[in-house]
């Protein structure tokens, strides 16, 4: 990793740029796949599926006998640890159910809102280079806990086109209606745009390279929404003398292994840890399987050397990291100054690799800069927030002249008649109300005098 030691302000756009591909050349490609995808459909699915992942495909669907397989090809440990991680995140993502709140904003005015799960979604899960099958419990978890009617799955095949079994049976076990043997711009179109096979999707989740979030953003064009931009993973580390330099080195690289287009950052206030990090970092590369992608990865890295820990927060609230570590000696009161990040993992213990699969968080965040505005995924994410509000005659009368005054000074009186004929349906009943109620007591009125009278002569003892 290169070094950087106090950089100026003027520099700090330029250290928290991210290794990207050309957008134009890029646009364009999915442009024209999408394009294909809309005129052919499946036709074209095909076709890229095969030129892209595996040569002779002629089916996109898996079917129900592979499925059921899978199960038996995934060893019991697995099994177990995966059951254990779906029961955390189940656990997480239900504690952010809400209960419905009424509201009386005035007198007779009572609002309030209430959730209504998205019908169909569509899940998307990387699955060339390294199949994510954690992404699977991730993702379809809360769209079940959401009440998500249709979840379709989309994940490439490899070249013998075959799918992980840990993929499919994660599938089958949180409750996936459809899979699909398709990855990439292709996947992604096909949902967007729904095919002879490949059904039309409201909402597409899941995190990808480059070019998959570059789809993503192309099909809310044509009316299908995303869960946020997410593309190729990003860690940041914060580091001060307390930290153990093997476990840091350890959690940049369990990031860098992801892909070449992957980025990690370390920042820290002693020259002795960013030193001491490097030395790990070469040690354990060399005994990584995915060496090629992590060396690829520390290549678009940096370690940057500020002043205080108050610098590297404020440079990595700049950056806003998909991940965000704090392996300092104070964890919990430094993350008090964190405003930007997807997720953060507090002190020397808390490894990232936690979040990407067990301790229940969600591990689909922003990056690229994206979590300074969006959120990772939620329960929230596979559900629609929808108000009500209920007005009496009481409520009419309260707010019935504001609405009046503020129409008519936007020049929509359509809006103000709205208002104004309720207003005279209710001023014309309680009138009539009120005349009637004048009716019954001047009739009461005219009977009282009689009985006080009888009430008398008792008195008096006359009969």
């Amino acid at each position: 990793m290169k070094t950087i030691s106090n950089p100026s302000q003027s520099k700090r756009k330029k250290l928290a740029e991210r290794p990207m591909i050309r957008q134009q050349k890029l646009m364009n490609t999915v442009e024209k796949i999408f394009y294909n995808i809309h005129r052919k459909g499946d036709k074209a699915v095909l076709t890229y599926s095969r030129q892209f992942d595996w040569p002779v495909q002629e089916t996109l669907e898996v079917d129900r006998d592979t499925i059921e397989k899978a199960a038996g090809l995934v060893p019991e440990r697995l099994k177990q640890a995966i059951e254990l991680a779906r029961k955390n995140i189940e656990t997480f993502h239900r504690s952010q159910q809400e209960e419905i709140r009424k509201v009386e904003t005035a007198p007779g005015v009572v609002c309030w809102r209430e959730s209504r799960p998205i019908t169909r979604v569509g899940i998307y899960v990387p699955g060339g280079t390294a199949p994510l099958f954690s992404t699977v419990l991730m993702l379809a978890v809360p769209a079940k806990i959401a009440g998500c009617s249709e979840i379709v799955l989309c994940t490439p095949p490899d070249g013998e086109g075959k799918i992980h079994p840990a993929i499919l049976y994660s599938a089958a076990l949180t409750g996936v209606t459809k899979i699909f043997a398709v990855g990439g711009i292709q996947a992604v179109g096909a949902m967007a745009f729904g095919t002879e096979s490949i059904p039309k999707v409201d909402k597409i989740f899941g995190p990808g390279n480059q070019y998959v979030m570059a789809a993503k953003r192309s099909a809310q064009y044509y009316g299908v929404a995303v869960d946020m931009p997410a593309g190729p993973s990003e860690l940041l580390v914060i580091a001060d003398d307390t930290c153990n330099p093997a476990f840091v080195a350890a959690d940049l690289l369990s990031q860098a292994e992801h892909g070449p287009d992957s980025q990690v950052i370390l920042l820290s206030d002693d020259k002795k840890v960013i030193r001491a990090v490097n030395r790990e970092l070469d040690f354990q590369l060399d005994n990584l399987p995915r060496k090629e992608f992590a060396a690829q990865a520390l290549k678009n890295s940096k370690a940057i050397l500020f002043n205080d820990m108050d610098e590297c927060i404020d440079f990595s609230n700049f950056y806003a990291p998909e991940h965000l570590i704090l392996a300092t000696e104070n964890p919990v009161l430094l993350s008090r100054g964190v405003i930007t990040a997807g997720s953060v993992f507090l002190g020397h213990y808390s490894c990232e690799s936690a979040g990407d699969y067990a301790s229940g968080t969600n591990h689909t965040l922003p990056t690229s800069g994206y979590a300074a505005a969006y959120s990772g995924v939620s329960l929230d994410s596979f559900v629609k927030k929808i108000t009500f509000q209920q007005l009496s005659e009481e409520g009419i009368v309260s707010i019935g002249n504001a609405v009046e005054i503020m129409a008519e000074a936007e020049q929509l009186i359509a809006h103000k008649n709205a208002m104004t004929l309720r207003l005279g349906a209710v001023k014309t009943r309680q009138i009539t109300t009120g005349y009637m109620q004048k009716q019954e007591q001047k009739e009461q009125e005219e009977q009282e005098p009689p009985q006080i009278q009888q009430q008398e002569n008792n008195e008096n003892g006359e009969i």
